[in-house]
C-alpha cells in the first residue's frame, strides 16, 4: 500500500520531513494523529494506513520532524492510552496519486492548519474526518504533578499558547497540587491542548501535566500577578497581597494577539548543558544575564565589597558574575549560569523588598558580563564569582534542586553545630535588625532548624548577610528559604 500511495525519494532513514508511525491503535482519527506533531510546526500532509494500524505524517520542514523525534524518542507518546512508535520514514516527501486529494488536504490537516492560523471554522473539517465534535467549553483544568521545578504563569503561557489564543490564567493549590484553569478564545483550541500536552512533562521526568476540560465557561479574574493574569485586560491591578509584575512583564503579554512561541513542548524539557549540573530550557530565552534595577545605591555602595546580596541569589543558582553600572549604582548586571537559573530569579525576585525599595529584574540584552581589562579602571564594580565555593547547583543530583521556594518570612537553616543555642540563633538574626517570631529545631535532626522573621523584607535581608555565616572551626550557616512556616 505504502508503494501504491507513496512516491519518493528513498534514504536510509535519515533525518525526514515525513515520520513513520506504527502500532496505531483502531479507532484513532487522524485529527488525532495530526495531534502528534502540531506542537512541533505546520502538518503538511497525512497518509493513513488503517488496516496495518500504521501512519505517515508529513511535516513542513526537517527541523520540525526532527524536533518531534527528539521529543517523542525518550517519551512515548499515548493514543487511546496505547503506545504508539515514531521514526524517520525513508521517504523525503509524502505524495498521492489522486492529484484531487493532494490540492484538497485531508479533513485533520485542514483541522491542523485552522488551529495554528486562529481559524475558528474548523468544525466542519473535523466532523467530516468522523471525529466527535467535542461538547466541551474553552476552559481546561490542568494538575500538575511531580513538581520538581517551579512552574509559573508565564511558562504555562508558553506552552499554551502555541495551540491558541489564552485568554486567561487562574493558578492555586488544591487538595496539596498545584492547579491552573486556563481558558483559550475558542473550544477547539482547548480541545488540541488537551489532545496533544496531557500526560507530558514539562521538564524531563517531572512537571507532569494532567489536563481535563473545567466545568467552567468563563474565568473571572481580578488581578493581574503571577498567580492570575487576564491577557485581554493590562489595566487589572496587581493585587495589594501579591507582589507585583515589572513593566517588562506586561509589555511581554499584551493580550491574545501574542503569537504562538515558536517550536515544541519538547524545547521545555530540561536537559543537561554540556557544563555539569547545569539545566537549559531552550523554550526560555538562552540569555543567563539579569538586569537588576531600582536597587538602594547607598546601601549597594556599602556592600560592594562583599557583594553579598549577589551571592544571596544562589537560592535561585549559581551567581558567576556580577557588575554594578559606573553611573547608575542602583542598577546592576548579575549572569547566572545558565538560562533556567537567570528565569528562577527573575520568577523569585523580581517585585521583591529590598533595603527599602521593590527592585526590578529581567534579562539584559547582554549575553555575558566582560570583565575589566588590565589597567582598566573600574573601582570593584565588577566581580567574578565563577569559582565561588558557595555555588549550591554545582552537583546535579544535589538536594537543593528539591528546596527551591519563593522569598518568606520564614527561613530554613541547616549547618548548625552542636554548640550553638536557640538564644544564640536567636540574638544573630535579631543583631541584623530582624525581628524573631518563632524558632525551633527540626527533632530528629537538631542540625537543622526554622527561624520566622517579621516580614518576607526581613527574611531577605537576613538570608542576605547569614548565609555562609561562619560559627568558627570551619562551620557555616546555610540560610534559604522554607515553605513552612511555624
Amino acid at each position: 500500500n505504502e508503494k501504491k500511495k507513496s512516491k519518493g525519494k528513498r534514504s536510509q532513514c535519515s533525518p525526514s520531513r515525513v515520520l513513520h508511525i506504527r502500532q496505531i491503535p483502531n479507532g484513532v482519527t487522524g485529527a488525532e494523529v495530526v495531534s502528534l506533531g502540531l506542537p512541533f510546526g505546520k502538518v503538511t500532509n497525512l497518509l493513513m494506513l488503517r488496516g496495518k494500524g500504521q501512519a505517515f505524517l508529513e511535516m513542513a520542514s526537517v527541523d520540525a520532524a526532527v524536533s518531534m523525534m527528539n521529543y517523542y524518542t525518550p517519551a512515548t507518546p499515548l493514543l487511546h492510552n496505547q503506545p504508539v512508535y515514531i521514526q524517520y520514514s525513508n521517504y523525503k516527501e509524502l505524495r498521492t496519486d489522486n492529484q484531487h486529494n493532494q490540492a484538497r488536504p485531508p479533513p485533520a490537516l485542514q483541522c491542523a492548519n485552522a488551529v495554528q492560523h486562529g481559524n475558528l471554522g474548523i468544525t466542519s473539517a473535523l466532523a467530516a474526518e468522523g471525529g466527535v465534535l467535542p461538547s466541551h467549553g474553552s476552559v481546561l483544568r490542568i494538575v500538575v504533578e511531580n513538581v520538581f521545578f517551579p512552574v509559573t504563569l508565564d511558562v504555562l503561557y508558553q506552552i499554551f499558547c502555541k495551540f491558541g489564543f489564552v485568554l486567561k490564567i487562574v493558578m492555586f493549590h488544591k487538595n496539596n497540587q498545584f492547579q491552573a484553569l486556563l481558558q483559550y478564545a475558542d473550544a477547539m483550541s482547548a480541545y488540541y491542548a488537551k489532545m496533544s500536552l496531557d500526560g507530558h512533562c514539562i521538564y524531563a521526568g517531572c512537571c507532569t501535566l494532567r489536563i481535563d476540560f473545567s466545568k467552567l465557561t468563563n474565568l473571572t479574574v481580578k488581578y493581574n500577578n503571577d498567580k492570575s493574569r487576564d491577557f485581554t485586560r493590562i489595566d487589572l491591578p496587581f493585587g495589594d497581597s501579591q507582589r507585583t509584575m515589572s513593566s517588562d512583564a506586561i509589555c511581554a503579554f499584551p493580550g491574545p494577539s501574542v503569537l504562538p512561541v515558536p517550536g515544541a513542548l519538547g524545547p521545555f524539557t530540561v536537559t543537561a548543558s554540556a557544563a555539569p549540573g547545569h539545566m537549559t530550557i531552550p523554550g526560555i530565552p538562552g540569555n543567563s544575564v539579569l538586569l537588576v534595577s531600582n536597587l538602594n545605591p547607598e546601601v549597594i555602595s556599602s556592600v560592594l565589597k562583599k557583594f553579598p546580596f549577589w551571592i544571596s541569589t544562589g537560592v535561585y543558582g549559581d551567581v558567576h558574575r556580577v557588575k554594578i553600572m559606573f553611573k547608575k549604582r542602583g542598577i546592576a548586571l548579575v549572569q547566572m549560569a545558565d538560562a533556567t537559573q537567570a528565569q528562577l530569579a527573575i520568577n523569585y525576585l523580581n517585585g521583591q523588598k529590598l533595603y527599602g525599595r521593590v527592585m526590578h529584574a529581567t534579562l539584559s540584552k547582554y549575553q555575558t558580563i566582560q570583565l575589566p581589562r588590565e589597567g582598566q579602571e573600574d573601582k570593584g564594580l565588577t566581580k567574578d564569582y565563577s569559582n565561588s565555593p558557595l555555588h549550591r547547583f554545582k552537583n546535579p543530583c544535589s538536594k537543593n534542586f528539591q528546596n527551591i521556594f519563593p522569598p518568606s518570612a520564614t527561613l530554613h537553616l541547616s549547618n548548625i553545630p552542636p554548640s550553638v543555642t536557640v538564644d544564640d540563633l536567636k540574638n544573630l538574626f535579631t543583631s541584623k535588625g530582624s525581628t524573631v517570631k518563632g524558632f525551633k529545631f527540626f527533632q530528629k535532626d537538631c542540625k537543622m532548624a526554622l527561624i520566622q522573621l517579621g516580614s518576607v523584607e526581613e527574611a531577605v535581608h537576613a538570608l542576605i548577610e547569614l548565609h555562609n555565616h561562619d560559627f568558627g572551626e570551619n562551620q557555616h550557616l546555610r540560610v534559604s528559604f522554607s515553605k513552612s512556616s511555624i
